[in-house]
């Protein structure tokens, strides 16, 4: 029996996707919910299962195509002949897998047959590692690319590795007195990324104000109780989770905050949806802390936890990055002392975190060596006076650095 492979339905702010990778190719085996493509929105990449048990068929959209929710993009046909070689394809990608090799699909592998290559003297850029036809070619150009450069240009060496099963081959480095380029399609998320940031910039009155705050009242109560939280809770105590709960308290007493703007109107949240941006590989994005007026400590720290685990497979949904009232963003993870965040639209203030650097400050009437922290609070001004964006501030540096406020709720 044949079944159609459709694109599932998208999320209501998505028009339509992009063909991002085919795990499977036509006339291969597959079992019953195995991943057969990838599909990369604006936001997100959404994998299509299979049907059923059985084999990919005709394969009507190719990679780098867009399609549109309900389009058919392959034909599907069940069978339970081919359970066994389905097994025994997936025994192969567990055993290519052990051996350090990301599994690697038919035509990846003609590929790297057609040009005498191996699996392992390739960085796979897909999901999990999976080599694509795109690192294969992109590996082939750059290899005759190092083969034009002068004969007379030395070699460097290059020290065998220790286990070759283990460590990849590099790319070949620049040769000096060349001038390469290379060309690379936006992904989808960076596109909207920068959609995003341009929009924000154009159409919000943003003004940014600044503060900073000594973290070590902060440090000294995690040092206190690191150990026993994360015994308590099995999950690490970090930073964030403070600065979580001191803006919900901020927000709170100023909620123009955690307002947006719609037309005409201004929209006050009664609700406190708080974005954490996190980095993954295709790029930053922002998941959503439900409710974070709601959540503990430990809560907090579990669900940012899963959500950087999340990113970095590849493996959010929509559910988990859209909305939101307020975003937080830590630049200091990266080393930076100071930046200006850009608002997330239709959001109208974002807080920067930045990296926590020994400095002398006065403290009661003497110099004294703290750990400080520059903070930044970027706002629309369209909504947001410069009294409320800077009280809202000096709120979070007072939570922050006395931390007994937030459990008095003072």
């Amino acid at each position: 029996m044949n079944t159609e492979v459709k694109v599932p339905p998208l999320p209501e702010s998505v028009a339509d996707a992009t063909i991002a990778a085919w795990h499977k190719q036509p006339g291969e085996a597959v079992s019953a919910d195995e991943n057969l493509v990838d599909l990369e929105t604006d936001k997100v990449v959404l994998e299509v299962p299979a049907p059923g048990s059985g084999v990919l068929g005709e394969v009507l959209a190719k990679e780098g195509d867009v399609v549109t929710a309900g389009q058919v993009i392959a034909r599907f046909t069940d069978g339970a002949v081919v359970k066994a070689a389905a097994s025994a394809e997936t025994q192969e990608t567990e055993e290519t897998a052990a051996n350090g090799n990301a599994p690697v699909g038919p035509a990846v592998r003609r590929l790297l047959d057609e040009h005498g290559l191996s699996a392992d003297m390739i960085q796979g850029s897909g999901k999990g590692g999976r080599i694509l036809k795109e690192d294969v070619e992109a590996y082939v150009a750059a290899k005759a690319e190092a083969q034009k450069a002068p004969a007379a240009a030395p070699k460097p060496e290059t020290p065998a590795p220790a286990s070759p099963a283990v460590v990849r081959e590099q790319t070949p480095a620049p040769v000096a007195g060349e001038r390469n380029e290379r060309r690379v399609p936006m992904t989808r998320l960076r596109a909207r990324i920068a959609e995003r940031l341009v929009q924000a910039q154009h159409n919000a009155a943003m003004l940014t104000t600044f503060n900073e705050v000594d973290m070590q009242p902060i440090m000294q109560l995690r040092n206190r109780y690191r150990d026993r939280f994360e015994k308590a809770h099995d999950v690490r105590l970090g930073f964030m989770s403070f600065f979580v709960m001191a803006a919900v308290a901020a927000l709170k007493r100023f909620p123009a905050v955690n307002a947006s703007i719609d037309g005409n109107d201004v929209v006050y949240h009664g609700f406190y949806d708080v974005g954490v941006a996190v980095s993954s590989p295709r790029g930053l994005v922002v998941p959503i802390l439900r409710d974070a007026d709601l959540l503990s400590t430990a809560d907090i720290e579990r669900r940012i936890g899963e959500f950087a685990t999340r990113a970095r497979d590849n493996a959010l949904g929509m559910d988990d990055i859209t909305g939101g009232t307020f975003t937080i963003s830590n630049g200091g993870v990266f080393g930076s002392l100071l930046s200006t965040p850009i608002l997330n639209p239709p959001q109208s203030a974002i807080l920067g975190m930045h990296k926590i650097q020994e400095r002398p400050v006065v403290v009661d009437d003497e110099i004294a060596i703290r750990p400080m922290m520059y903070l930044a609070l970027s706002y629309d001004h369209r909504i947001i006076d410069g009294r409320e964006a800077v009280q809202f501030l000096a709120a979070i540096k007072d939570a922050v650095e006395d931390p007994s406020r937030l459990l008095l709720e003072l």
